[in-house]
């Protein structure tokens, strides 16, 4: 066999290993019921409910947050984010969470926000301190 189809044949093998790998982070968003069903790590879009209490004092602990959601399904929980409150979070139009449910609470690990429409298809991204 020539050695240009055997490099061939190895880059072909090196493209469906990538693809096959990177289809596992492309994962669809789960609910507050999912989570709390597998007891696994997941990631939740939801929208701030800005009705309810956000609490955050950095006198006290600077990696200390906590606010309310809702899933997709209307499901409300309280998050719990080991990291600073992100300036304009009251506006954010959409969060993603990474994070696992303990009890009623959702412990996130990570927060993406989606910025209002002034600053259009940003966002930031929070990586919190806690180990997950």
């Amino acid at each position: 066999m020539k050695k240009i189809y055997i490099v061939g044949i190895v880059m072909i093998a090196a493209a469906i290993s990538l693809f096959t790998m990177a289809g596992k982070d492309m994962s669809s968003y789960s609910t507050f019921a999912d989570a709390r069903e597998t007891g696994q790590k997941v990631t939740v879009a939801a929208t701030l409910s800005k009705d309810k209490e956000m609490v955050y004092d950095p006198t006290v602990d600077a990696n200390f947050f906590t606010f309310f959601v809702k899933d997709g399904e209307g499901e409300e929980r309280k998050v719990i984010l080991h990291a600073a409150k992100p300036q304009d979070f009251e506006r954010s139009e959409q969060i993603v969470l990474t994070g696992k449910m303990e009890g009623e609470t959702f412990m996130a690990s990570d927060m993406l926000m989606k910025c209002p429409s002034k600053y259009k298809d940003e966002e930031i991204y929070i990586k919190g301190e806690q180990n997950s």
